[in-house]
């Protein structure tokens, strides 16, 4: 990890790193935001003002407020040494994908409660094209999975269940290896999509419920199991 006084890693492909304000087109925030999620950023690394302020090529008083959104997230905590970038734990994976289990279960439930025909059209063409993705691709799969989810989301038509798991989707991506990858996961979580688009059609909240809380918790027992495994020597 760069030590204390290190400042991200100069973006790499499209995002901007050449010097000059007419090419930063993304916030400060954003920047410090992408560079977390992307891992530019290390799990524990002091974030100081000056060295991020000559990285993002602003002055201190916008990284300070958008430390300050940061902290809000919950990507970045206070310690006695200062703001450091949010550290990563088996037990914030637990705790994550308990609220997941939960809200995803809801909100299956309710789409099945709300949805419309054409909610239904949505998810089952959403089924087809994830059936036909590569699955040697992780960002494809990533991808055709992060379609399908929101496709449930929106089919709930409830605002407020859609902000919780936006932000709550905004810790996941700490954890930026997919479980979909895992030997097998990708056939399993694609007949579980099945199972729940069905379930979601004919109205069955309960079916929906339990469908979308059994899926979510195999996602945590590998993402756990992933973890653990990026840990050892």
């Amino acid at each position: 990890m760069p030590g204390s006084n290190a400042s991200p890693r100069k973006p790499t492909g499209s995002r901007p790193g050449a010097p000059g304000p007419v090419e930063r087109t993304e916030s400060p925030y954003d920047m410090l935001k992408n560079a977390i999620l992307h891992g530019e950023l290390e799990p524990g690394q002091p974030l100081i003002e000056a060295n991020l302020a000559a990285w993002c090529q602003v002055s201190r008083t916008p990284i300070r407020e958008a430390l300050m959104r940061l902290e809000q997230d919950g990507l970045v905590d206070r310690t006695d040494r200062g703001l450091v970038v949010r550290d990563r734990s088996p037990e914030e994976i637990i705790d994550l994908y308990e609220t997941r289990m939960i809200l995803e279960a809801t909100v299956g439930r309710v789409a099945a409660e709300r949805r419309t025909d054409h909610d239904i059209r949505t998810l089952r063409r959403l089924l087809v094209r994830g059936e036909d993705t590569e699955v040697i691709d992780p960002r494809e799969m990533v991808a055709a999975n992060k379609q399908f989810h929101r496709a449930v989301w929106r089919a709930s038509h409830n605002e407020s269940l859609l902000d919780l798991l936006e932000r709550l989707n905004l810790h996941l991506a700490r954890y930026p290896e997919t479980t979909l990858a895992y030997p097998g996961r990708w056939k399993q979580a694609w007949h579980e999509h099945s199972e729940l688009m069905e379930a979601i059609e004919a109205r069955d909240g309960d079916r929906a419920y339990e469908v979308a809380l059994r899926h979510f918790k195999e996602a945590r027992d590998i993402r756990l199991v992933l973890f653990d495994r990026d840990l050892r020597p």
